[in-house]
């Protein structure tokens, strides 16, 4: 063991000398200096991404404007807007659980036809807020929520016919 240390030492040159005088002193502020402009550094980072953040903050809440609604017409207004949201949430789901590979493609064809009449809310939406002719606009509002719950109530029913047929056919082969 000691012969691998010896052969070890005397194969790699290794510097035993003193370092110069001061040696400890010239390193020690360099340490010191290279951890202060670190952190200097980094404040400003800091400091400039907290600004762009408030100015993004400040620009989105002042920029953004507040899209008027059917809820903000009237009190009675919302309470038919929201009975029209959940009650064509509620026809989504159910029909969501009629979705197979037979109803997958009437199914998409009334969801279309939803994307559709969101489409043309939206642009009432716009009309709302701009025009002062109210009452056309909100009747027209309420016609297409009534035109979706039509569009699910439809679709159904198209599948609980289908339901129906295939069973009948299915029994009408048994007997």
């Amino acid at each position: 063991m000691e012969d691998k240390l010896q052969d070890y030492f005397s194969e790699n040159d290794f510097d035993f000398n003193e370092p110069h005088a001061g040696h400890l002193e010239r390193f020690e502020k360099r340490l010191s200096e290279k951890k202060s402009s670190k952190k200097t550094s980094w404040k400003w980072l800091s400091v400039a991404a907290s600004v762009v953040l408030i100015i993004g903050f400040w620009l989105g809440s002042n920029h953004q404007k507040k899209q008027f609604d059917l809820a903000d017409v009237s009190p009675k207004m919302e309470e038919v807007q929201n009975y029209f949201v959940a009650t064509i949430h509620q026809e989504l789901k159910e029909v969501e659980k009629h979705r197979n590979l037979k109803t997958e493609a009437i199914i998409e064809l009334a969801l279309e036809k939803l994307e559709d009449l969101e489409d043309n809310y939206k642009i009432l939406l716009k009309e709302l807020s701009t025009n002062n002719n109210q009452k056309r606009i909100i009747y027209a509002m309420v016609s297409n929520y009534q035109q979706r719950l039509e569009v699910l109530e439809n679709i159904l029913t198209h599948i609980e016919k289908t339901k129906n047929t295939q069973q009948t056919t299915y029994e009408n082969t048994i007997i």
